[in-house]
Order: structure tokens, then sequence, then C-alpha cells
């Protein structure tokens, strides 16, 4: 198909603009983080070592491969989290019964191999394995660690949360969340991914995902918050940070998304936290499901992509309502207020509204 010459012209201009930004915003963004998240697991590293040698089942599992850090997950350039994998799941099945979306349960699979289990004083009288008893014993003794390490003076447990959460040197919170790995299995409130018709992923990606499984986190979530459920807090929640991550590979996904990170940090950090990168990550794998071919994500198609992306936020925004990728009964938007996703809507139109009418926009972005 040919384009007239001031189409070409203006596509040209914007691909500059972007690639100028890439390398003055982008990039400088991602070098900090990278210092920042160095300095983090330096501390880490040597708090979680210090709770091994209190309680050897609690064995740290952030080691560093490849340049990254297995477990840890960029929340914003101060905030960070890092999972913790947890040994031996084996005496427990999985239940994912819908009653708690997004999260799951792990029940003795037979009562008389209770005391085979490595957790053995974490499992309620119904046989359930208690994801908040075993936060609790972990919070228990991380602050015990913090406050025997060399780190002492620069590290501090947050107090005023169920969560394990870290402050390091005044500038850094890190999460700190206990996890099962769930390899080979894949949820039944998941099951309906992929959508038949849809010609994205390949069907080789899909095997590989279900095959990579996902997380089950030990954390407190907004979805249990007023559920009358008695398992509310032996619940684990599911997380799928690791595949998510994976079908983002080919094209120029990956760096569309970092563009959006990038954006989001500068000028879409709002009270209240209405839009995290986790949101933007979640309608970027929409935009994939749209987009199928990986034409459609070369450095050309960059801009339209992210401007698909940020409508689709307003829209979103505007409803009060993101749903979950693979889980869309699940709304990532719950516990925010509707004054602060009106805010948002307004902010993220705004920001759109000058990438879609000015092809210098990213000069001052």
């Amino acid at each position: 198909m040919l384009l007239p010459s001031d189409m070409l012209a203006t596509q040209s201009k914007m691909l500059y603009q972007l690639n100028k930004y890439c390398v003055e915003r982008v990039e400088t963004r991602k070098s900090a983080t990278a210092k920042a998240v160095r300095e983090v697991c330096k501390v880490v590293q040597t708090v979680l070592h210090e709770v091994e040698a209190q309680e050897p089942r609690f064995i740290s599992s952030l080691a560093e491969c490849n340049g990254r850090y297995e477990g840890l997950e960029v929340v914003s350039p101060t905030e960070f989290e890092i999972v913790l994998y947890l040994n031996q799941m084996g005496v427990f099945n999985f239940v994912d019964d819908g009653s708690l979306p997004g999260c799951a349960v792990l029940k003795l699979s037979d009562g008389r191999k209770r005391s085979m289990s490595l957790w053995v004083e974490f499992i309620t009288a119904s046989g359930y394995l208690s994801a908040r008893k075993i936060r609790s014993r972990f919070q228990t003794l991380v602050a015990q660690a913090c406050d025997k390490c060399v780190y002492r003076d620069s590290v501090k447990m947050i107090s005023d949360t169920g969560e394990v959460k870290l402050r390091i040197r005044d500038r850094y919170v890190v999460q700190i969340t206990p996890s099962f790995k769930c390899a080979g299995v894949w949820p039944r409130s998941a099951a309906h991914w992929p959508v038949a018709q849809l010609t994205w992923p390949h069907p080789n990606l899909i095997v590989q995902v279900k095959t990579e499984g996902f997380d089950l986190l030990s954390k407190d979530s907004v979805i249990m918050h007023g559920k009358q459920n008695s398992m509310e807090g032996d619940a684990w929640v599911m997380s799928f940070t690791d595949v998510e991550n994976q079908l983002l590979y080919g094209g120029c996904r990956k760096r569309c998304l970092s563009v959006l990170k990038t954006l989001r940090d500068r000028h879409l950090d709002l009270p209240g936290n209405p839009i995290t990168n986790y949101h933007i990550k979640t309608l970027l794998l929409y935009e994939c499901e749209k987009h199928p071919r990986d034409a459609e994500w070369e450095e050309t198609g960059i801009a339209d992509r992210i401007n698909g992306i940020l409508l689709q936020l307003i829209s979103c925004l505007q409803c009060r309502r993101c749903p979950h990728y693979f889980i869309p009964h699940l709304d990532l938007f719950k516990g925010k207020t509707p004054a602060s996703l009106e805010s948002a809507s307004k902010h993220v139109w705004r920001l759109s509204r000058e990438i879609l009418t000015n092809s210098r926009a990213f000069d001052k972005l």
C-alpha cells in the first residue's frame, strides 16, 4: 500500500522523536532503576541470609542470573517486590473454586500427610496451608534479621502493614513476599485463555506459558477485603508475572512497555496511585491480541500502539474497570476511589491528546 508523502514524513518525524525519547528518557530511567535494584538486592540478600540462618525453611531464592534477579519486580523506580520461593508444596492440592477471584488455596491432599509437610504448624484444622500464618512468621524473622544484619542502620521494617516491607536508606521500599511456584499447573479461573478465535499468541508460546505456570503469593489483596469468607486469610494470590513477560517477546513489545512505563512515572504518578505499571502491562497484552502480527509491533508502529493503549486506558478509567488479562472477572481497579479514577482519566486524555496532535510531543514529555 502506498502512503502519501506527508503521512510518511509525519511518521518518520514521530519515529525520530520516539527514538530520541528512548535514548534520553527511557534509557535514563532503566539505568537509574538498574542501579537502585543492585543497591536494594545487596541489602535484601544480606537480610534473607540472616533469616535463613535463623529458620532454614526460608531459603533465599534471590539470585542474579544474566544480569537479572529472579523473583524481583520493579513496581516503580523507588518501589520493588521480591518473591521468595518456598520449598515443598507437594502434599497439597491447588484449589481454585472462584470464590475469591485471583486467589486460591492449598489443601492437604490427605489428612494423614499433615506430619509429612515441611510447613506443618501453618496448616489449619481444616487442612489448608495458611498464607497469613506463614507471612506472620516470616515477618517476625525479617524484623529480627534487620536488627542483626550489617545494614541495620540503613534498613527498617515498615510496621503499619500486614506485609513484609522494608524501607532501605530512606529512599526505597521493598516488599518481600513468600511464594510457591506452580509449574505445569493452570488455574481453572484462567481456563478460557487463550480465546479460541484469536491468532495471538502463537500455539507454541501458549504451551510454553501453560507449562511455566504461575506463582502463589502470600500477600494481602483488596479482593479479600470485606469478603465474608472463612478462607480469606489462608488464601494465596495468583501471580502470572513471569509468563506475562514471556508473552511480550517479539517485535518492539517490550520497548513499547518501557516507553509507557516512563510516561507513567513522569506524568501519571497520581495521588491514590490509580494507574500502576501493572495496569499498563495488562492493557499492552490486550493490545497484542488486537494487533497479533509482529509486523504491527515494528518501530514504525510503536506510536500507534502507544496511542491505542492510552485510549484503552481512558476507557477503562471512565468505566472504572480494568480486567486482569488471564482472569477477566478480577478487576484491577478494585479498591481505587471513583474520584481518583476520574481525575486519572483526564490526565491520560491530556497526555494522549498531546501525542496525537503534536508530532514533537515527545520532546517535552
